[in-house]
């Protein structure tokens, strides 16, 4: 027997999808709103886009879709140190996109704003689990994503890339192999 509330997610995945264009992050997107409409993941509202983008994107993903607009969240309370990066999350993520589908560019954003919440990036976008980040990031941000060889969960991955561009290395260890940390920083996330 399933949650209500994993009931309430694959129904409003199944009515996302019966409007999806089968575009390349049609699925993805379909996943996370329908955790967003039922409850789950960190994102605020609209998936942390602005109203114009998010209509944009609804409009090319799921052509036809009520409008989500009215489904509103509580704003997050998230450290302000976090926001000063978002930015940067966001210019690293665009530097890094494929080039295939304007939603890259959402998706930066989405991705970014994710980094902001506590919990694994994959929780925090309302994916459904490690693999769906994985294939977001290999599909829309490919030159990215085979740097990560050694499968160090995401967060963590794009803030040390965000160190690296500014030639800070924040960790004690003199390499990955030898870091006490090294469970923290790579492997499993489910």
């Amino acid at each position: 027997m399933t949650s209500p509330a994993i009931d309430s997610r694959w129904a409003a995945y199944r009515v996302l999808m019966s409007y999806s264009r089968d575009l390349p992050n049609d699925d993805t997107l379909a996943r996370m709103l329908a955790t967003q409409i039922s409850g789950g993941g960190a994102l605020p509202s609209r998936l942390g886009l602005e109203p114009e983008p998010f209509n944009v994107l609804l409009a090319r993903h799921f052509p036809g879709l009520p409008n989500l607009n009215a489904l509103s969240r509580p704003p997050p309370c998230w450290d302000p140190r976090l926001l000063e990066e978002k930015k940067e999350l966001i210019n690293l993520l665009a530097l890094h996109r494929a080039g295939q589908d304007e939603s890259e560019q959402w998706l930066s954003v989405i991705v970014a704003t994710g980094c902001m919440a506590n919990d694994h990036l994959w929780e925090d976008l309302g994916l459904w689990s490690r693999r769906d980040l994985s294939e977001l990031m290999m599909r829309n941000f490919p030159a990215l994503a085979v740097k990560n060889d050694r499968d160090m969960k995401w967060k963590k991955f794009l803030y040390k890339q965000l160190c690296e561009q500014e030639g800070v290395y924040l960790c004690r260890a003199p390499s990955c192999a030898v870091c006490r940390d090294y469970p923290l920083c790579f492997g499993p996330e489910e």
